[in-house]
């Protein structure tokens, strides 16, 4: 296959996998709320919901392992842990939202069947796609992907050109740090590590590609998936602005998606976004039920029957939790989102720099001091509230959920000139 054309095929299968339930509902609603400040939450956005994902992808066409590769030079124990923690959370918090989002979005509209029977169907043909593991790439790069980038542009293009000629006000109060922790939401810093395993042992079935070539392919993937990701969120998050009076302070993500297609698109864009729906999560599903069973089998020296298994017990949960709300999904996430992501992130920016600057005890160190300066985000959603007041008043940026930052970069610096100063002496 020609090169470019392979390039191209993996990395809309990267950006379809990515581009799931919260990739959808979160932009439009950011920018409503954002108004004129939409450039700001944007930057926001673009950090934790591209910038930090697309850098998991290349860290992954330098590693060219699993997940477990990402987390060893803390421990192999301490990796086998994160790994569990992630998996579990994937295949039971975004995983089962992209079926909430499928009923609410795609379904309800049209029929009025309950969640339970969408999230049954939605998941059996989901098992139906992981269990053919060596056509997912082909079957979603080719085909899927390419229809929801046209619907998405039709919608953004047509917003543009016929939006209102006022936008309101912002009602954040601090709309950079705002779409930072929206970002969270799409959990696709969790998901580039996830789905880039998948993307790994994907281009393993095609053939065996040198290391180096596999590498570009990956990386270069990665960078197609990051511009696709870039110009979407960026056009959703400023059509939401653009249209952002018609909608009340009340309005729901969903609702505010809904709302925004309905206007462009007029009656024919519930139908368009339906399909939408239906795409974009269905292949983030399939990305995650994936990934998570390859690693089980590869716990179980390859074995295909642990790989099924897995799918079978990762579609069972989707359906139970599948049927719940997608308002009621992503409260319950906010909690395990602050305890991984965190990890996630620095573990992600560690694994691109070059080895040099990151040596197994600046893994440890970082990773360390951000686990115990990330507690506090944690815990806010597990106590009373206020009861956490003088701690976050003591760490810097903790009152925006971001107190694990300064620790981390602090910690990386001290040990990496610790580390230089050490070798220089024993030199001379």
């Amino acid at each position: 296959m020609n090169k470019n054309k392979e390039i191209l095929i993996v990395g809309f299968a990267l950006f379809s996998m990515f581009f799931g339930a919260g990739n959808l509902i979160l932009p439009p609603y950011l920018g409503v709320k954002a108004g004129e400040a939409w450039s700001l939450v944007t930057i926001g956005f673009f950090i934790t919901a591209v910038f930090i994902p697309i850098l998991g992808i290349l860290a992954h066409a330098k590693l060219q392992g699993t997940m477990y590769d990402f987390g060893k030079k803390v421990a192999p124990s301490f990796s086998r842990i994160y790994c569990l923690i992630v998996y579990l959370i994937s295949i039971t918090l975004p995983a089962p939202r992209t079926a909430s989002v499928t009923h609410e979005m795609a379904v309800a509209p049209f029929f009025k069947t309950s969640p339970l029977l969408t999230s049954v169907i939605y998941f059996v043909l989901v098992f139906l796609f992981v269990i053919n593991r060596s056509k997912i790439l082909s079957l979603i790069g080719k085909y899927l992907t390419p229809l929801i980038i046209l619907i998405l542009t039709s919608i953004i293009c047509v917003g543009t050109f016929s939006a209102p000629e006022t936008m309101q006000a912002s009602s954040l109060s601090a709309p950079l740090i705002n779409g930072v922790l929206e970002g969270y939401q799409t959990f696709d810093a969790i998901g580039a590590i996830v789905v880039g395993g998948v993307l790994i042992i994907s281009i393993h079935f095609k053939k065996d590609v040198p290391f180096k070539i596999k590498k570009e392919l990956i990386s270069k993937a990665g960078f197609v998936a990051g511009i696709g990701l870039l110009i979407i969120y960026t056009g959703l998050i400023y059509n939401g602005a653009l249209f952002s009076n018609i909608f009340s302070s009340e309005t729901t993500r969903v609702e505010v998606l809904s709302g925004l297609s309905t206007h462009t698109l007029g009656n024919i864009g519930t139908a368009f976004l339906s399909i939408l729906v239906g795409l974009a999560c269905f292949t983030t599903a399939i990305g995650i039920i994936t990934g998570t069973s390859d690693y089980v089998k590869g716990l179980f020296n390859n074995s295909q029957r642990a790989y099924i298994i897995t799918a079978i017990v990762g579609c069972i949960l989707g359906i139970a939790i599948g049927q719940f709300d997608v308002h009621y999904i992503i409260n319950i996430a906010l909690p395990a989102l602050m305890f991984v992501y965190p990890i996630t992130i620095v573990l992600i920016f560690l694994n691109v720099l070059p080895n040099k600057w990151a040596s197994p005890l600046v893994f440890k160190a970082v990773v360390f001091f951000t686990f115990v300066f990330s507690i506090p985000d944690f815990l806010q959603f597990l106590l009373p509230a206020d009861s956490l007041t003088k701690i976050q008043h003591m760490i810097p940026f903790s009152k925006e959920n971001l107190g694990w930052v300064l620790p981390a970069l602090l910690t990386f610096i001290i040990v990496n000139l610790t580390q230089n100063t050490r070798f220089v002496k024993a030199s001379s």
